[in-house]
């Protein structure tokens, strides 16, 4: 009855209901100083008394969802698990890449991916403005200089992929840097994807619709814990939306080889995008311990290949006059 359910659960995954945080935020609110001078158990059944049948029915919802949600995801983080397992004993190290627009879900997916996993075996790596330095270098190096070792996980929230993306329609590089860049990272890709096959590569887009990105920018200004995650990017991703979709166009066109592949993440959904993530990141090794009763098949609908993807964006071109995404 629950998985039915989540059919109709608003795309924001976990942050479920907001409709029925909201009640029990006002609810909470307006009760503020007595709340203060009562027990927790006191709390709750004041906070009870107040609620309708209807935001109760609400709120167990929810409940349930968040833990079938939890749930569904667990059998996957123990396969992480294995896996990580698997890379440790046979030195081989794995590069995950989490690009894509602003609020498309890629921080709470590293979170889910990495829950469970050991913290010694596995790095997130965010790097923020390059300093003076850096700026004199090539543009990759700060990005190699964090590669894993034997053995281990790197996660790239946000990979050398900026200088195809923000980068250029932000003016943070000039259009000759982004030139080259596009020219040169195959070729580097190559390199060390060819590391006597002991290096992993998986590329990976997280695409939001356009509304939903904006649900979510406003969400972040409303929301105290999440205001710091607004950005000078953020504040103009809106009406950037057409130059940010053509500069993927050409990220899809120019970057998606047969060898270092593409997958674009649908991430409206976020439990879907954070489950189907997890699936290709366990197709991307043979490991010891498979489970042979779990699915690892990928959804089509949340899961494009980047070749589809480039294809997909042209049709839309052609009968929209621009790709959606």
């Amino acid at each position: 009855m629950v998985a039915k359910k989540s059919k109709t659960v608003p795309n924001d995954s976990f942050e479920y209901d907001r409709t029925t945080t909201s009640v029990i935020r006002e609810l909470v609110r307006n009760r503020d100083s007595k709340l203060k001078k009562q027990t927790p158990s006191d709390i709750s059944q004041a906070i009870a008394s107040v609620l309708t049948d209807s935001h109760k029915e609400e709120i167990v919802e929810a409940a349930l969802l968040k833990y079938y949600y939890a749930e569904e995801l667990k059998p996957y983080q123990a396969e992480l698990i294995k896996m990580q397992h698997h890379l440790e004993r046979t030195g081989k190290k794995m590069i995950i890449l989490f690009d894509g627009r602003d609020a498309s879900g890629k921080g709470g997916t590293i979170r889910r991916v990495t829950r469970y996993m050991n913290e010694k075996r596995y790095r997130v790596v965010a790097l923020g403005k390059p300093n003076e330095i850096q700026r004199t270098e090539l543009h990759i190096k700060r990005y190699i200089e964090q590669f894993p070792h034997a053995g281990e996980i790197v996660l790239f929230d946000r990979s050398w992929y900026n200088r195809a993306m923000v980068e250029p329609i932000m003016g943070f590089c000039s259009d000759a840097q982004y030139k080259r860049f596009l020219k040169k990272v195959n070729s580097y890709e190559e390199n060390f994807i060819l590391d006597a096959g002991k290096t992993i590569l998986l590329k990976l887009y997280f695409s939001v619709s356009k509304d939903e990105q904006a649900r979510r920018f406003e969400r972040r200004k409303n929301d105290p814990l999440r205001q710091w995650k607004l950005s000078e990017v953020d504040l103009q991703a809106q009406e950037l939306w057409d130059e940010f979709t053509e500069k993927k166009r050409i990220l899809l066109q120019k970057t998606h080889t047969e060898n270092s592949r593409w997958w674009v993440v649908r991430s409206d959904n976020k439990h879907l995008a954070r489950r189907e993530t997890m699936k290709l990141i366990l197709n991307s090794i043979r490991y010891v311990g498979r489970s042979r009763t779990l699915n690892f098949d990928v959804d089509p609908d949340v899961v494009i290949p980047g070749n589809i993807e480039l294809k997909k964006m042209m049709q839309e071109k052609k009968k929209f006059g621009s790709p959606l995404r």
